[in-house]
């Protein structure tokens, strides 16, 4: 396991080259993905934003896992997970996606060990220096081979996204917006901001969150409660209706022996 020596002087793990990994046995290879930390540290993350922040980030993830778990697609979306590259300092996205792969917990992705790097990636933006995000990243994932990259711009409320024009490109091309939505072409999804909230389409369906799904969900069980409930009255009517016919009835019977 290399380290990375960044600008203030401080040294941070980093993985291996892909030359030294593919020189390793397997074992070694487990050594040094069980030698790479889980976490980062404050130096290298940007400072908590507070509920604009963690909320837009919560939000998408769970819009994009309620989608792929629809669609029976196997897909890994992490947040703030340490990503090591070969040789590359380590960063933790806002929230990250990778195709068709077991979506078990992680507790880091490696990615000479899961072979494969990242497919999409969001980073939420609220304040201060919007360099990192708006230009470092955008220079450093399309360097890496990240195929799509969104900003989410809380503090303007509107996205920028952007993505590799060829799989052999390292720098990106914007993606410009149609009617005020941003295709991802790797997920398949739209992505607008509506109202200071992010929504994601499917075609010409939006997406819901959980509790949006479950808020839906009570309201049809409270219409379906109604209507049972009405025509429970109606047959209650019905019945009581019909066996005063059939009172009246007996009774002319009985008036006309």
């Amino acid at each position: 396991m290399g380290r990375h020596a960044d600008e203030r002087g401080g040294t941070f793990p980093q993985a291996p080259t892909q030359e030294e990994w593919e020189a390793m046995g397997s074992e070694e290879q487990a050594r040094v993905v069980e030698s790479l930390p889980g976490e980062v540290t404050w130096d290298e993350m940007a400072m908590p934003e507070g509920d604009k922040h963690s909320g837009a980030k919560t939000r998408a993830k769970d819009l994009l896992a309620g989608y792929f778990r629809h669609q029976r697609r196997k897909v890994y979306l992490g947040s703030e997970l340490p990503i090591y590259y070969p040789a590359e300092r380590r960063f933790a996205p806002d929230l990250l996606a990778v195709l068709d792969v077991e979506p078990h917990e992680r507790s880091k992705w490696v990615v000479s060990h899961e072979g494969k790097g990242l497919d999409w990636v969001l980073e939420v933006h609220v304040g201060g220096d919007r360099k990192k995000d708006a230009e470092y990243n955008v220079e450093r994932y399309a360097r890496l081979g990240i195929p799509e990259y969104f900003i989410y711009d809380r503090s303007q409320e509107k996205l920028e996204a952007y993505y590799l024009a060829t799989p052999g490109a390292r720098k990106y091309t914007r993606i410009e917006q149609r009617k005020g939505r941003y295709l991802s072409e790797v997920l398949g999804l739209e992505f607008e901001v509506v109202d200071s909230r992010l929504q994601v389409w499917a075609g010409n369906a939006l997406l819901l969150e959980t509790e949006e799904l479950l808020a839906r969900t009570m309201e049809k069980l409270e219409q379906v409660e109604r209507r049972a409930d009405e025509e429970a009255r109606l047959r209650q009517d019905a019945e009581r209706r019909l066996a005063a016919l059939q009172a009246e009835m007996d009774r002319l019977q009985l008036r006309g022996r």
